[in-house]
């Protein structure tokens, strides 16, 4: 019997491309190059795909599902975030649409975690010290940070990833509020605080974290408006996606010194980010690592396979987005 045909777009991690191989005829991409959309399409008409796995690197958009085989019955993203998916025109199309939530919740609130700690403590700065050779000893000032500890984190964003790093917040002694569309259950909410409106949150925020997903709600939230709210001297971590952000904004505030700093895992535009923030001392700034484990990177390979498993044997998929 003539296995189905599942479209890769990018490569993906061993273990979870030798299950893909087990039960389709996998159409690679070893390189790992971005594909064009026209050799998208080209690579999935010549295989008659019945599934296309991508990655937030590819846009699949109308015009892109309009160039597609009748074949296709399913797009799965290797990601949780799907605004590069337009899921209206794969629902008008009868294309089911899915992601990969859950999985990535502890390692991305993790890296939020280390961003803050090392946006408090002038991580970049030490490192750079000691590599190019200045540290020349000890002195009671030397690149003095702050501690989080009795500090208040404002969460924007109480989802999984949000609860999952307030849960990480309070062990270093983190006074915990935050912004969400709906108020968490008080079991949720362990005691954090609950304010109704983003802008009562950034008064109170010591230390922001963007955790919401990119909408048209949310991009461009954080812009100098907003944060001449935050507390003198506030550090803010974004771990959810670069367009949250007016970047020249929050340069200006960071060369300013109105921020303290900034620890920052996603871009807008990356990983062409904008260049005022490679002369900044006082960021932390790492490649979207937020779910580079090898436990999660599986998981999330998996997790898309599940979808597909599922649509293509006629079944509802686990992570339908529509």
């Amino acid at each position: 019997m003539t296995k189905p045909s599942v479209l890769l777009a990018r490569r993906l991690p061993p273990q979870v491309e030798a299950r893909a191989r087990a039960s389709y005829d996998i159409i690679d991409n070893p390189e790992d190059r971005i594909l064009a959309p026209a050799e998208l399409a080209e690579r999935a008409h010549a295989c008659q795909a019945a599934a296309l796995l991508v990655c937030t690197s590819e846009k699949v958009d109308a015009a892109l599902l309009d160039s597609m085989p009748a074949s296709l019955k399913v797009v799965a993203t290797f990601s949780v975030g799907y605004d590069h998916i337009d899921v209206a025109a794969c629902k008008a199309r009868g294309i089911v649409a899915t992601n990969t939530p859950d999985v990535l919740t502890d390692s991305t609130a993790d890296t939020a975690m280390l961003l803050l700690l090392a946006a408090a403590r002038r991580a970049y700065e030490g490192d750079s010290l000691v590599r190019a050779g200045g540290w020349k000893g000890w002195h009671t000032m030397m690149l003095l940070g702050v501690q989080p500890g009795g500090k208040r984190l404002g969460i924007y964003g109480m989802g999984r990833i949000g609860q999952a790093l307030a849960q990480r917040a309070r062990a270093f002694g983190m006074q915990i509020h935050y912004h969400n569309r709906s108020r968490l259950a008080p079991e949720q909410e362990a005691g954090a605080v609950y304010h109704d409106s983003p802008e009562s949150l950034l008064r109170v925020s010591d230390f922001l974290c963007l955790n919401a997903p990119s909408s048209p709600a949310t991009r461009g939230f954080l812009n100098a408006q907003r944060i001449e709210l935050l507390p003198e001297g506030a550090i803010v971590v974004n771990t959810a996606r670069g367009d949250l952000v007016v970047d020249e904004d929050l340069i200006a505030a960071l060369q300013s010194g109105r921020l303290r700093a900034a620890g920052l895992d996603v871009f807008t535009n990356e990983p062409n980010l904008h260049p005022g923030y490679a002369g900044l001392p006082n960021t932390f700034l790492l490649p979207h690592l937020g779910s580079a484990t090898i436990e999660t990177r599986n998981a999330m390979g998996f997790t898309a396979l599940d979808n597909i498993d599922a649509v293509l044997a006629g079944r509802s998929a686990p992570n339908a987005l529509w």
